[in-house]
């Protein structure tokens, strides 16, 4: 039987429907008035109804579209409070991810009492969830790895499941959870509703579709292109060395509100938030490294305003949606065209508008090129803000805070009587005054730049340059990424043994050729997992029973501990440290203990 397909209006036509019209839950729809929200997009107006009706759907939409609540407000609408044995399960890539969908179910049912939302994800320890289990989940919100472990050792009970969403499911099987879906899809009950969201409909996911779905209608929500219309976007041509002195002239003259720099490296992330500070800027890095605690605080910090400027690498901003960011600077330009949309999908969300803005050196054109073919939307090129630029923003950022200070005129009065009385007994005119008191006001910093303090700046800039990286090890160097000659899922180039990397160690795990394993798969387990980049990953040899992967030999403990526990296509990889020594056959001889030296 052919599932029948419905192409979802555009925005604009959904523009007179409301929400209170798609049959929702009183308590939710009080939730949505709580957050302004008004009217459906275009891929809720579509999905909702049918998800009420019990259907079970296939969603088509790109990032940035509103697909969470497409799902979160029908499950919610529905969910029975009584039973304390989940009854929603949504699986997602990442952890990063995960957390958001959980955040988007709170707060749609904040006046639905009793009801309880878990995260399951890697890196989180397990007492933390074993102990909201036994008290009793209604939404679970998990990474299929953790949600796998939790259903081998038996503690999460999803028999009496109702709804099971595939949220990002491309995404995951594009990391190599396709076999742990499908086991838990097959382990759930049949009768349970099934929504699938995707930004693209490749044949696994149509195979999975027709599999574990009965009789879904499929929603597609047209898109002309893959990134936001209500994003600008601007490219701007500058070297290595200028990137610094590049963005501090761009954040004087662009009116931002919040903003993520995407750096490729972690150690750049602190190094770029470290000078962001020293230049006044309420700055601060997050990065695979950082704990999620940390990461937590630091997004809620960027929610609430208390920080203006966040500098992520893609792993850490994965999943992240936060209103107030208004601009995105890719600081280094991303190697494939996935990670941009990505990036820039983090602003002009939901109908806001947003700036793109990035960074490409004269060796990077040809990334920008395929950008630009790829999103079939030109990037307009954008001239380094002078410094006539900068003061003339300054000049008037300057006017601004005088008008608004003479619109406060009960304190203008008492200021008034003590200048007057400055001036009587000084014999010095107002405008001197008046001048003296913007001196006070602006401290030792200029109000206006000089050419001759830019190139100060810029030759202290490369200075710090030149010294971080002497001390920096080369694998963190910014020069391109081991994975520049290929997609996302093509093998990295491998490097001369003996020109090795000291800071990469050799690891072994327990997948290889026989499990139909492959490096991109490797690649995305680990990095979801264990908070990896891509920069931190070498050469991978992928054998018959086994892979040998190069990673960060400083890995911590609790890292390590993560990628150990990691599963890619539902079997356990138990990294450990590779003892025997490499071999350049495609066979299993490495197996056997490491011989010794030769005297």
């Amino acid at each position: 039987m052919t599932s029948p397909e419905t192409t979802a209006p555009s925005d604009e036509k959904t523009a007179g429907q409301n929400f209170s019209e798609l049959g929702l839950a009183d308590a939710v729809l009080k939730a949505l008035r709580d957050v302004g929200y008004e009217t459906p997009s275009a891929i809720q107006a579509a999905t909702i109804p049918p998800l009420l009706e019990g259907r079970d759907v296939v969603g088509l939409a790109q990032t940035g579209t509103g697909k969470t609540a497409a799902f979160a407000l029908p499950i919610l609408s529905r969910l029975d409070v009584s039973q304390k044995t989940p009854q929603a399960l949504v699986l997602a890539p990442t952890r990063e991810l995960a957390l958001q969908v959980c955040e988007a179910f709170e707060k749609y049912a904040a006046h639905l009492k009793g009801v309880h939302v878990l995260p399951v994800y890697g890196g989180q320890g397990y007492g933390v969830q074993l102990s909201a289990l036994r008290r009793g989940v209604h939404v679970v919100v998990g990474t299929p790895g953790r949600i796998m472990d939790h259903l081998d050792k038996g503690t999460l009970d999803l028999s009496e499941l109702k709804y099971l969403v595939l949220d990002e499911a491309d995404e995951m099987l594009k990391m190599g959870f396709a076999e742990d879906v499908e086991t838990i899809l097959a382990d759930t009950p049949d009768d349970k509703q099934v929504a699938l969201f995707s930004a693209t409909m490749p044949s696994a996911i149509r195979r999975i579709s027709a599999k574990y779905l009965h009789d879904p209608e499929e929603i597609t929500v047209k898109s002309k292109t893959t990134t936001s219309v209500n994003t600008t976007q601007r490219y701007l041509v500058v070297s290595y060395p200028q990137k610094v002195d590049a963005l501090t002239r761009i954040l004087e003259v662009e009116n931002f509100e919040g903003m993520i720099v995407f750096t490729r490296t972690k150690n750049e992330t602190e190094t770029l938030a470290e000078k962001l500070r020293a230049r006044g800027y309420s700055a601060a890095a997050i990065s695979g490294d950082v704990a999620q605690v940390q990461r937590e605080r630091t997004v809620n910090q960027l929610k609430s305003g208390k920080l203006d400027i966040l500098v992520a690498t893609d792993v850490a901003a994965r999943g992240l949606d936060v209103d107030r960011i208004s601009h995105v600077v890719n600081y280094d330009i991303p190697i494939d065209t996935e990670s941009y949309v990505h990036r820039i999908g983090r602003t002009g969300r939901a109908g806001r508008s947003g700036t793109a803005i990035s960074f490409v050196t004269p060796r990077e054109r040809r990334l920008l090129t395929a950008i630009e073919k790829a999103t079939r939307q030109p990037l307009t090129q954008m001239q380094l803000p002078s410094v006539d630029d900068v003061n003339a923003t300054r000049l008037s950022r300057f006017d601004d805070a005088i008008t608004q200070a003479l619109g406060q005129p009960d304190r203008i009065e008492a200021f008034r009587d003590i200048i007057g009385h400055y001036v009587k007994h000084h014999d010095v005119p107002e405008a001197d005054v008046a001048a003296a008191l913007a001196v006070v006001s602006q401290g030792d910093t200029p109000l206006l730049l000089s050419p001759e303090e830019m190139r100060a700046q810029r030759d202290r800039d490369e200075r710090d340059r030149k010294e971080a990286s002497a001390s920096r090890p080369s694998r963190d160097d910014r020069g391109p990424s081991r994975f520049d000659k290929g997609d996302r899922g093509s093998r990295p180039e491998r490097r001369p043994r003996g020109a090795g990397d000291s800071s990469l160690a050799t690891y072994r795990i327990a997948v290889g050729k026989r499990h139909k394993v492959e490096p991109r798969q490797i690649v995305g387990a680990l990095a979801n997992e264990g908070g990896l980049s891509r920069n931190d990953f070498g050469h991978i040899d992928i054998r018959p029973e086994f892979s040998l992967v190069e990673l960060p030999a400083d890995l911590p403990d609790d890292v390590l501990s993560r990628l150990t526990g990691t599963r890619i296509g539902g079997k356990l990889i138990e990294l450990r440290p590779d003892r025997g020594a490499p071999s350049k056959r495609g066979d299993d001889r490495d197996d056997r203990p490491a011989r010794k030296p030769r005297r």
